[in-house]
């Protein structure tokens, strides 16, 4: 009556028709969830958690408990108002007469809400199973007073009835009238005709109509809340969701069509309890008013308690909620309900029922709003084991729900939308940080995997441009517990690249009854996840180190994310130490160093691989047109000192773009050295290192206009944007050694005939006869490098190629580590792919 009174028949059957399309969008949702597994106890809480994680259904699960406890105010209100319009005392009146001896005023109004709120109390406090059975005998009292209402429209004559307005001025009275079945009636009724809500004195709007309609829609959750308690939920739910639906939508249909028709719009306004008058045994009218709202109370206290029991038991919010897991001997979460009835009485201090609608039915619309989320999730990951028996449900259904709740909560109250929502998000947030990890699955995964699948088919290989090149590294790592600093100094190399940390064990599958990787993976992770790096993990079983490489640079990634740097820790004599252990990661919070990694090798243990095979790894790198990184001494770079100290002068990456052992090919701009700078550019533009300066070495020799060579260095680094400091450094000392030892002149042949190999690029290949480059002229050069002061942060120095006669493979590594010795953390790097761009 309050619906179609105020809102007229157009408008209401327009309601009933957005309220019963949202439901029933969502109950679609609700069936196809509900058909894809086993529930357990919490209903939309349990299905949203289990789709969307503990995020989202932690936080929906609160959403939903409140909706629910306010729900149950509500319907209390509701009672209270029918028994004090029945039995109140009339306004005015010091006693009442007859049957009208209830004293009317606020507290005497709350204090009947808190007996029938108690006896809500202890039906739920028994337990499920005589709540079922009371709902049960209500269910037949309900019907049985609806087919007496629906008999009277037909059979009464038409009447006069006088109207009490007990909230503004006692002596007025007003009369209604019930017409019987009037043309006349059903026009007038037609259309709207808002009014001011006699309980509130509050003018009524479409949107506060919709919003006290809504909640004779919101029971369609109560099979669900109820999931615990049923024997076959996946069975129940649907069918029982399905038929409420259907009959009472019409049901409201019916009753909207029958009164339009038969009372006047002053009847259906002024009194909502009119159809006492126009029964055909009015007692029997107002038992049903008290046993549907009863019913409605005691349905959403024990779904209130059965989702605060949920998330009690999940831990969601640790000890917060630990007094709501205790149960009775029978299994009835009594403490949950108790708890739930102590934060119903809170809202009954509202007073009114039209007051707290809104809130109930923005609450209620959130909550459906997400169990479609859920839905779309699920349908949208496409994961093979979501397969509901329920099928009368497509994407379409769930988006439509989704966007007819948000609608509708926005129309109804823009404020109660917008603090539900932030409210929402305060518990996401809350939740993300500080909720345990849980083993439910997170479709967050599954719909990342699904989208990324389809962008990596769409990241073409065919159309990559030297614009946007990315590193993408592949460091290898015999122990973690020894490259620590190493692992971290990568990726701040990476420059938003694919980062990928490779192990090669040294086993052989055939002798082992299992895969020995799969245990270690776990460790990995977690080593990933505490030194927050960006980073995959690949492992991998090899008979030799160098062929575990090969198939990580063959296998690591995906489509057109794959590694196209290798980046190696450096070969030489040095004891390793554990820089896991004093890794701040570690030290700021005193966690331990994560297990499953073994002890780093003793000093006089063998190495696992040979000086020939790791030169062996960077050609093999080579061959496959992979860039190369060596990284000596990284251990001993304490980034966090180097880049905060409060020295005036900041820290400095100090850049060689030649190569120091071939003097005799000076050469800044060929790919190699181009890739260098683009390497130490990419380090300065991390987040971390932006308070670095690039300080690039230019050597010059006498007599070879070195002004001209800076400036056409200057003019290279103004095209490729890079910033840096140009040091002109003379080195004829440590050259004229080099031409002793050649005993010839700059630009004569070397002695011996020795032929050097050109690649096709341009780029000089180490030469052949590589003992022409003497020990003392290499000392000579590492000690060039190391008196340029002040000492930088990190070196970054050519890498030459290695020779193509193996035999010189163990003299190219002794030459390396005299090159490096004593420079402190220091990078050589070889690029063999065009890497930098001059175009827009």
């Amino acid at each position: 009556g309050f619906v179609v009174g105020h809102a007229g028949l157009y408008q209401a059957l327009a309601m009933f028709a957005v309220a019963y399309f949202i439901i029933g969008m969502t109950v679609l949702s609700v069936c196809a969830i509900a058909t894809n597994g086993a529930l357990d106890a919490g209903g939309a809480y349990y299905m949203i958690s289990r789709a969307l994680g503990p995020e989202f259904g932690g936080s929906i699960g609160i959403m939903f408990f409140l909706a629910n406890v306010c729900g149950s105010a509500l319907y209390v209100l509701g009672l209270v108002e029918a028994v004090v319009d029945s039995f109140g005392i009339p306004p005015g009146q010091k006693a009442g007469t007859g049957v009208h001896v209830l004293p009317q005023s606020y507290w005497y109004e709350l204090l009947y809400g808190t007996v029938l709120l108690a006896l809500c109390l202890l039906v739920c406090l028994v337990g499920a199973s005589i709540y079922a059975k009371a709902t049960f005998l209500i269910f037949l009292i309900v019907a049985g007073v609806l087919g007496t209402i629906l008999v009277s429209f037909f059979a009464m004559r038409p009447i006069w009835v006088p109207i009490r307005l007990p909230h503004f001025n006692g002596s007025e009275t007003e009369n209604g009238s019930f017409t019987g079945f009037s043309l006349a009636t059903l026009r007038d009724n037609l259309g709207g005709g808002y009014g001011v809500d006699y309980t509130t004195g509050q003018m009524m709007s479409f949107s506060s109509v919709f919003a006290v309609m809504f909640n004779g829609c919101t029971g369609i959750m109560a099979g669900s809340n109820m999931s615990g308690d049923l024997k076959r939920p996946s069975y129940s739910i649907p069918r029982g969701t399905i038929s409420a639906v259907l009959f009472t939508y019409l049901v409201y249909n019916l009753l909207a069509f029958l009164m339009c028709a038969t009372c006047n719009r002053t009847l259906l306004q002024k009194d909502y309890g009119f159809l006492r008058d126009i029964s055909i045994f009015p007692p029997l009218v107002t038992v049903g008013i008290y046993a549907a709202t009863l019913s409605a109370a005691m349905s959403n206290l024990i779904g209130a308690s059965r989702i605060l029991y949920a998330l009690a038991r999940d831990d969601l919010f640790g000890r917060a909620l630990a007094l709501a897991k205790k149960t009775s001997a029978s299994g009835n979460p009594v403490m949950a309900v108790i708890l739930s009835w102590l934060v119903v009485q809170l809202v009954l201090f509202s007073g009114k029922l039209n007051t707290i609608a809104g809130v109930v039915t923005t609450f209620f619309l959130l909550v459906y709003a997400t169990v479609n989320l859920a839905c779309l999730a699920l349908e949208w990951a496409s994961a093979p084991n979501f397969r509901p028996t329920f099928r009368y449900f497509t994407w379409h259904t769930c988006l439509l729900g989704i966007a007819g709740c948000c609608v509708m909560m926005f129309l109804i109250s823009p404020v109660s939308a917008s603090a539900s929502l932030g409210f929402l998000l305060l518990l996401l947030l809350a939740l993300h940080y500080l909720s345990p990890s849980s083993t439910w699955g997170y479709i967050s995964q599954a719909l990342i995997f699904h989208q990324v699948r389809k962008y990596l088919l769409m990241l073409d290989v065919r159309k990559d441009h030297v614009k946007f090149w990315r590193p993408q590294m592949l460091l290898m790592v015999q122990n973690p517990r020894g490259s620590a600093r190493l692992i971290d100094f990568v990726n701040d190399l990476k420059k938003s690249g694919l980062y990928v940390l490779g192990h090669v064990e040294l086993q052989d599958l055939d002798m082992l009854p299992s895969d020995p990787l799969q245990p270690q993976q776990d460790s990995w992770l977690s080593l990933v996840d505490k030194l927050n790096v960006k980073a995959f993990v690949s492992l991998t079983l090899a008979p030799s180190v160098r062929h575990g490489v090969r198939q990580l640079l063959f296998t690591s990634g995906l489509g057109g994310m794959r590694p196209n740097t290798l980046v190696l820790g450096f070969y030489d004599d040095a004891a390793p130490q554990d820089g896991l252990a004093r890794h701040p990661a570690f030290t700021s919070s005193r966690e331990e160093v994560p297990l499953g990694f073994p002890p780093l090798r003793a000093p006089a243990a063998p190495k696992l691989l040979s000086a020939r095979e790791y030169v062996g790894i960077v050609a093999d790198a080579l061959k496959m047109l992979r860039n190369v990184l060596l990284a000596r001494q990284l251990e001993s770079l304490d980034k966090a000192w180097e880049l905060r100290r409060a020295a005036s002068p900041p820290p400095t990456i100090h850049v060689w773009p030649v190569n120091l052992l071939r003097p005799d090919s000076a050469r800044y701009a060929d790919t190699c050295s181009l890739f260098l700078l683009q390497m130490a550019c990419v380090l300065n533009m991390a987040r971390a290192w932006r308070r670095a300066r690039l300080r690039l070495f230019l050597c010059v020799e006498a007599g070879a206009m070195p002004h001209a060579q800076e400036e056409k260095l200057r003019q290279l680094l103004k095209d490729l944007r890079i910033q840096a400091q140009i040091q002109l450094v003379p080195w004829d000392a440590v050259t004229r050694l080099h031409w002793q030892t050649r005993q010839g002149p700059p630009g004569g042949p070397a002695p011996g005939g020795a032929v050097e190999e050109e690649e096709e690029d341009g780029a000089v290949n180490f030469p052949a006869n590589a003992t022409q480059v003497s020990d003392e002229y290499v000392c000579a050069a590492n000690k060039l490098v190391l008196e340029q002061s002040p000492a930088p942060a990190v070196r970054f120095l050519y890498l030459p190629r290695p020779p193509a006669n193996t035999n010189l493979y163990p003299l190219y590594l002794h030459q390396l580590e005299l090159l490096t010795r004593g420079l402190g953390p220091t990078v050589l790097v070889h690029g063999v792919s065009a890497v930098t761009s001059t175009q827009l």
